[in-house]
């Protein structure tokens, strides 16, 4: 309980207007566990880092504002919307997603407000029908249902240090990005890879947010589909130490990239996906993280934790397995669903807030805890723009740039 106290979620939990909410199960608890493994992996090159993983799962709403919306997520683009067995997670975020869900119910929808459509098909059908239509159309929705068997938490061997190893990140969002950041923070060289037809959408977000996750790396755009592209890319992840995607695996095949290889050679690769490599479901941080179970509720349903929770508890899981020792010539299949089902597999805390002159706290058994509100981290370094670095980093890995043009 003090763990969701000090992380900043609870202000971010409930109903706009009511109390904050604890949540239950043990993210921040996990998630303050996985940094400070992070941690103590830097210190083996002597690097000294103040990470609390706790506080990173709130830390975007410290920048963007964001308050609790009860049903609705911080960023309004998630909805807890009732099913005809329960009630379901669905998202739309990107600009797509108005015709994707008027394929899924058979209805054109208002692009501007879809939602009064998708309710009212929601309410006559069942989770598993939604389930089913939204891997279809990779659409990201799924049903809300608790965990039905213990998921074990990802095991992680000894502290090992990533100094100086080379990191290629094809993530965008915040998972892997995350992921990336603290490898950086831990030493590692951390090169941020897009394609000139989809650079990370993330740079179209809060910018000091972009810059807390992505300050101080460098910047590579190649085009697979052009063959000096396709060439470059393939060599920058033959030298990679460790490589970070969150892609389904035939998108990065159609690269000509190939995971196992990679793997089987030495490198890491860690690999981010709602439900895992085997699933064709779409997931972002709100859905994924309501879906797995780790909601709160009060009378008129269930309510979202924190702001797209599911992706720093997953960035953090990934970091925290790249920093362990016996990792090399490993492939982790990173499900989110799974990292956040992990931490639901013990008995609830329940703990009700109270106003106290003017504060929220809650009883920990001990003493009084304060609720807090999310704090800000500062950036380590500055932003570079899309494809800055694309020389620069080939040359310095003897790879030929020839034919390659400007992203």
């Amino acid at each position: 309980m003090r763990d969701w106290a000090e992380s900043g979620v609870a202000v971010l939990t409930g109903r706009p207007g009511g109390p904050p909410v604890i949540a239950p199960g043990t993210a921040a608890t996990v998630a303050r566990t996985l940094a400070a493994h992070v941690t103590a992996a830097a210190a083996r090159s002597g690097r000294r880092l103040e990470l609390d993983g706790a506080r990173m799962l709130s830390e975007r709403a410290a920048f963007t504002g964001f308050t609790r919306g009860g049903g609705v997520s911080l960023g309004g683009s998630c909805r807890l919307l009732r099913t005809a067995d329960g009630w379901a997670a669905v998202s739309c975020a990107r600009p797509d997603d108005p015709s994707l869900l008027g394929a899924l119910i058979g209805a054109d929808l208002d692009p501007a407000d879809p939602w009064p459509a998708v309710t009212g098909w929601l309410a006559c059908h069942s989770g598993d029908e939604l389930a089913e239509r939204a891997e279809l159309l990779g659409v990201a929705a799924a049903p809300v249902r608790p965990p039905t068997a213990p998921v074990p938490s990802p095991g992680l061997g000894a502290p090992r240090s990533v100094d100086g190893l080379l990191v290629v990140d094809f993530g965008s969002l915040w998972a892997a990005p995350l992921c990336a950041h603290l490898l950086g923070a831990a030493g590692a060289r951390v090169v941020k890879v897009e394609t000139p037809s989809r650079p990370d959408g993330a740079r179209r977000g809060n910018p000091d947010f972009y810059a807390l996750l992505h300050g101080g790396h460098e910047a590579v755009c190649l085009d697979p589909a052009e063959p000096a592209g396709r060439r470059a890319l393939i060599a920058l992840v033959d030298a990679a130490d460790i490589v970070i995607e969150a892609s389904r695996p035939r998108a990065l095949a159609g690269f000509g990239l190939d995971a196992e290889a990679t793997a089987a050679r030495g490198a890491t690769w860690l690999s981010i996906t709602a439900a895992g490599r085997s699933s064709g479901r779409v997931g972002f941080g709100d859905d994924v993280a309501a879906s797995a179970g780790l909601v709160t509720s009060d009378a008129d349903g269930p309510l979202f934790v924190g702001d797209a929770i599911a992706d720093p508890l997953t960035g953090l899981t990934a970091a925290a397995l790249a920093c362990s020792a016996g990792v090399p010539g490993q492939l982790f299949d990173i499900s989110m669903s799974d990292v956040v089902a992990a931490t639901l597999t013990l008995p609830d805390e329940a703990a009700i807030p109270r106003n106290k002159h003017g504060r929220w706290v809650i009883d920990d058994g001990n003493d009084l805890v304060e609720i807090a509100r999310p704090r800000i981290r500062s950036p380590r370094g500055v932003v570079a723009d899309v494809g800055r670095d694309t020389t620069a980093v080939l040359r310095s890995l003897g790879i030929a740039t020839t034919g390659i043009g400007a992203p």
